[in-house]
């Protein structure tokens, strides 16, 4: 083991370690929305979710990376979208409408607000 030489690297080491013990964190320095974009996602209207949620985005000039993902393991409560805040635990909201779209991105993005529909998961989220 090397020694550390400076505060920076000691500050490098730690962000580093703490990806480590919680890889659930969002290491990005932009917001990341994830739509769940399988056979069941689309059938509910998850198209139309993410074309909403990218004009939400824009409209309040969010530095933000939308992807369609594959299922996300709920079909019950599609549309569902993941959103990762920089350096946050990913939040799951089901059964996205318009509406909840843009509450989603005004009070919870925006703001750090809790907004109805999210989803506990049981499991960790993976790329």
């Amino acid at each position: 083991m090397s020694k550390i030489h400076s505060v920076s690297e000691l500050k490098e080491i730690r962000e580093k370690s703490k990806l480590l013990i919680h890889p659930e964190l969002n290491p990005e320095p932009i917001v990341q929305i994830k739509i769940g974009m399988s056979t069941c996602g689309i059938a509910s209207g998850a198209k139309e979710i993410m074309k909403v949620l990218e004009e939400e985005c824009e409209q309040q000039a969010i530095d933000v990376q939308i992807k369609p993902t594959g299922c996300l393991g709920y079909c019950y409560a599609e549309p569902m979208i993941e959103v990762l805040l920089p350096n946050k635990k990913s939040k799951v909201f089901g059964f996205v409408d318009k509406k909840r779209a843009k509450e989603i991105v005004q009070l919870y993005i925006l703001r750090g607000e809790p907004v109805e529909g999210e989803i506990k998961l049981s499991f960790v989220p993976i790329d």
